[in-house]
């Protein structure tokens, strides 16, 4: 296979080879930055890079290679290598760990890994095993033959600076680390290439740039066009834009057939599916999977349709359906236009999803601009650029408990669970009632609400893919009036997204949606039904309505009693876990005095049934203070509903339970503070929990333990925390609150 390099390809291949035998030459291990923008083929130069490397060896020195990639990307980088090198006839060959010989690395030959495999805890590759086949071993064999180990980090800036892969490198102990991204983490010295972005497109390898709905601002509100829903309205213009394109390539003798991509979010138990809805839109339009015009990418095994030689130019497919599972490794430079829809929250692009409508078919521009643009069409309110964080990456980050620790052998308590009751049934509705009349949710609904629109984006622009950014450049809006349709919808995901901890199933999110159509008189009434949405969904009124769900559903979990806990004692004294692990949707923190270090907090709008919840404004007040407090030697953020993290036993309406206080704070003076912070309706609903905090630290102050707290809250510029062992609060009447004065 002989290939013509772009001439800023030709460079890089060139200046890396160079930089890699000065880097031979120096002592120590050494790391190689290799920067180059999504769609420029970085990975056809690492290949032949490490090609010219092995060819032009005068020295004598030999090598063997492992190549480490996110997910199943290093499935593909193993193809397009192999499939590179092979018609070449070179020596360098390409394994999996089950194909090495005599278990080690052979000379020019490459091992290609994925972090997941290699972080997995237990795993083959790292565990010890009879055969003593583990990746250490294999590594010390491979150096023992006197070879030089080149590791090869595609994709570096999502994994090489985890605390695990940072280990695992430091274990391979390679001469030269070459960390391939587009934006990878620059930290330290280091020698590295660099491809800029103008050489990529002055060439005509990628799109000049990305546009977003273009000409939204310009779209009348007529009496057809509001009858239509947001997500048909970009499908309609995508597909217009796709005929558009097919004209103009056409026009300039290219039998490039343009593709449109529509991206569906995942299935959510109790919504709609999208998928469904989307292929019945397109059949209005004759795309249809039968004629051969839609192609449809799903995880499902018989969801995968029309796919065969899809990426060809010429291939007959316009539309293909596809989820989140593509934007890695998939590679198709006919497509031009990107649809994504809105889950009824503002949301990022994936920089890999991008990436697919990045390339040129071709791989030049052309005469006619138009072709030379990538078309975003979205339903989205607002968006920007961000890393893809798939699900399935196993990579973590971790907290270690500081060395300054000392044992606090605190008594904790856990849950033995006969029965858990996981959904609503009828017996939610009254007890949503009950709770509107506590919370006095009739004097808190505005009926004069705010018009529910979406909001479209009009005529957005990205330049660079590979700048990650909050938002992007656009026009304005354009604001339509949510139809009875997409009211519904997003009805029913307001539900969804406040149903937790109960099972997001569709009888439960009916349940929700039957309460409020009551609490409004409504229940039979379906004509009122989409005007009672609007006033839900109306920001003014939204925090109200979440308010009374989560208290019905406090209620309903003492009334009901179906999920019968036994809260027994933890067999050993607790004390701070000394490692926690973090998934990518936590963020580090700059926390002094946090226990943990570094200290991750849960990233807003993520799941929240994790052991770990996002840091509500109260918490990260708190945290604030306790960070200046003098007295304050460490604290703790404590973990929910898991023997591993604390908690105190309570009694509600006769049931014992386990209460998980939120923050533990070790002072100076060796006194030892246990609080949970609450505020508004949360504190007055706490009297339960507080009078068993209370009775555990006078019991454990009787044993010798030097223990204080209480529920606290933010007093005006103070902070006060009820001790009592008869709790009440009277947001007027704080008399007995203590003061909280950590200095």
């Amino acid at each position: 296979m002989w290939i013509e390099f772009k001439n800023y390809q030709e460079k890089a291949i060139v200046k890396l080879k160079q930089e890699v035998n000065d880097l031979l030459d120096a002592e120590g291990n050494k790391i190689c930055i290799f920067k180059s923008p999504t769609g420029s083929g970085k990975t056809l130069m690492i290949a032949e890079f490490l090609k010219r490397l092995i060819d032009s060896r005068i020295d004598g020195k030999k090598f063997s290679f492992i190549w480490i990639a996110v997910n199943k990307l290093h499935d593909q980088s193993r193809n397009s290598l192999k499939k590179y090198y092979d018609p070449l006839g070179i020596g360098l060959k390409c394994s999996y760990f089950e194909d090495l010989d005599d278990r080690k690395i052979g000379e020019n030959e490459i091992l290609f890994l994925n972090w997941a495999s290699i972080n997995k805890k237990g795993n083959i590759y790292v565990r010890e095993n009879e055969r003593d086949n583990n990746l250490s071993n294999i590594v010390a064999r491979t150096k023992d033959e006197g070879r030089i180990i080149i590791l090869v980090i595609d994709e570096s800036h999502r994994n090489a600076e985890t605390d695990k892969s940072k280990e695992l490198i430091e274990d391979i102990g390679p001469k030269i680390t070459i960390e391939v991204s587009a934006t990878p983490q620059l930290k330290g010295v280091f020698r590295g290439v660099e491809v800029e972005l103008k050489d990529v497109k002055d060439e005509g390898m990628i799109k000049k740039e990305i546009v977003i709905n273009p000409g939204f601002e310009n779209f009348k509100l007529d009496k057809k066009l509001a009858d239509k829903t947001a997500d048909e309205i970009v499908v309609e213009a995508g597909l217009k834009k796709r005929a558009e394109l097919a004209k103009l390539y056409e026009a300039a003798g290219s039998n490039v057939n343009p593709l449109m991509l529509i991206q569906i979010p995942d299935n959510r138990k109790g919504l709609i599916d999208k998928k469904d809805t989307v292929v019945q839109l397109l059949g209005k339009y004759g795309i249809t999977t039968e004629n051969g015009r839609l192609a449809i990418y799903l995880s499902d095994k018989d969801s995968k349709i029309n796919l065969e030689n899809i990426e060809k130019n010429e291939n007959e497919v316009e539309v293909m359906i596809f989820k989140q599972a593509i934007a890695v490794g998939w590679d198709c430079p006919r497509a031009a236009i990107l649809v994504l829809f809105r889950e009824w929250k503002s949301m990022i692009f994936s920089i890999q999803t991008i990436g697919r409508i990045m390339r040129m078919p071709e791989h030049y521009h052309y005469k006619n601009s138009e072709l030379n643009l990538g078309y975003v069409y979205t339903s989205l309110s607002d968006i920007g650029i961000a890393e893809d964080i798939a699900k399935e990456y196993i990579t973590v980050f971790e907290g270690k408990r500081r060395e300054d620790y000392k044992n606090i052998d605190l008594t904790s308590y856990h849950s033995k669970r006969f029965r858990e009751e996981t959904r609503l049934s009828s017996d939610f509705v009254p007890i949503f009632f009950k709770a509107a009349d506590e919370l006095k949710l009739k004097d808190k609904i505005s009926l004069k609400h705010s018009i529910v629109d979406t909001k479209l984006i009009a005529s957005g622009k990205i330049y660079d893919v590979d700048k990650q950014t909050k938002s992007i450049e656009k026009k304005g809006t354009l604001d339509i009036p949510k139809n009875e349709v997409e009211l519904q919808m997003a009805f029913d995901y307001f539900a969804r997204e406040n149903l937790a901890p109960f099972h997001p199933e569709l009888r439960s999110i009916k349940r929700i949606n039957d309460s409020i159509y009551g609490f409004f008189g409504a229940s039979r009434d379906e004509d009122r039904w989409p005007e009672i949405q609007a006033i839900v969904l109306a920001e003014e009124n939204r925090q109200a309505v979440i308010d009374t769900i989560n208290r019905a559903k406090e209620l309903y979990q003492e009334v009901v009693g179906k999920g019968k806990h036994e809260v027994i004692q933890n067999d050993e004294p607790w004390n701070v876990p000394e490692i926690i692990n973090y998934n990518l949707t936590f963020v580090k923190k700059d926390y002094k005095r946090s226990i943990i270090q570094p200290y991750y907090a849960k990233t807003k709008g993520t799941d929240n049934l994790s052991l770990f919840e996002e840091d509500s404004d109260i918490e990260v007040s708190f945290i604030e203070y306790l960070e200046k407090a003098k007295q304050v030697k460490w604290w703790f953020k404590n973990g929910k509903q898991d023997g591993s993290y604390f908690a105190v036993p309570y009694f509600e309406n006769g049931q014992e339970k386990p209460f998980y206080i939120d923050f533990i704070v070790m002072l100076n003076d060796g006194r030892l503070g246990l609080f949970d912070t609450k505020g508004g309706i949360y504190a007055k609903t706490a009297k339960e929990r507080a009078e068993g905090l209370a009775e555990y630290i006078a019991a454990e102050n009787k044993s010798g333990k030097k223990l204080f707290g209480g529920i606290v809250l933010k007093d005006k510029n103070s902070w006060r925390y009820n001790d009592s062992k008869k709790y009440s609060y009277n947001p007027n009447d704080l008399k007995d609150w203590r003061f909280l004065d950590l200095g």
